[in-house]
């Protein structure tokens, strides 16, 4: 018998409320009826208190709640992790992949590791949703390759208008403005990629400062 995922949703409560808990009741409820996971009956929308993680694990019958730190908001260094990316269009539990790739940038000295698919296309980091600026717009990774749907990436698409989907090489990464986006930490710039400085967009934080709005 296949065993049930447990999936996951790590909501930030700033100020004392939850900004984005729609968009993870949305995500969470979709992926509920596509992996055959019951939907929580009674959620209690976090709130009040420190500023704080609020993490749901929800499975079969089970749901768990923990609570932790935010960690750092400084520009992030990222390296290309060697760890092939597989698809993960739903949060959960199994992260193998991302564990593995973000020791790879850990010794490296980095802050996060970037994953591409076994054909080397940009998919997304260990623990945050690569975007960049395309032009007037932010694009990212085609949802198609199976990276997550994730609460960041619908939070800049309601804010800078629909997100442009584009298939990247590594190699054509190199003199874009990178930013990167959690429903933690919210919008943060990539510093640099590979040793290599990443080149700043006014634009990057004007989006942060709306992220949370």
């Amino acid at each position: 018998m296949a065993r049930t995922p447990t999936l996951i949703e790590t909501v930030r409560v700033r100020d004392g409320r939850a900004p984005l808990w729609y968009l993870h009741l949305r995500r969470l409820s979709e992926s509920c009826v596509a992996l055959g996971v019951p939907f929580p009956p009674a959620l209690e929308v976090p709130g009040g208190g420190a500023d704080r993680v609020h993490r749901l694990e929800v499975g079969w019958q089970r749901l768990e709640v923990t609570t932790r730190d935010v960690g750092s908001l400084a520009p992030v260094r990222l390296v290309t992790a060697r760890t092939p990316h597989r698809p993960y269009p739903h949060k959960t539990t199994d992260r193998g992949q991302f564990d593995a790739a973000r020791a790879e940038g850990a010794r490296a000295g980095a802050d996060d590791a970037l994953l591409l698919t076994p054909d080397g296309t940009v998919a997304e980091c260990a623990i945050w949703s690569l975007l960049w600026w395309e032009g007037e717009r932010v694009a990212g990774p085609p949802l198609a390759l199976g990276v997550l749907r994730s609460v960041s990436r619908m939070r800049c698409a309601e804010l800078a208008g629909e997100l442009v989907e584009r298939q990247l090489r590594r190699e054509e990464l190199r003199g874009r403005s990178l930013f990167v986006a959690n429903a933690v930490r919210g919008v943060v710039p990539v510093a640099e990629l590979d040793g290599e400085p990443v080149p700043a967009d006014p634009r990057t934080g004007a989006l942060a400062g709306r992220f949370w709005s």
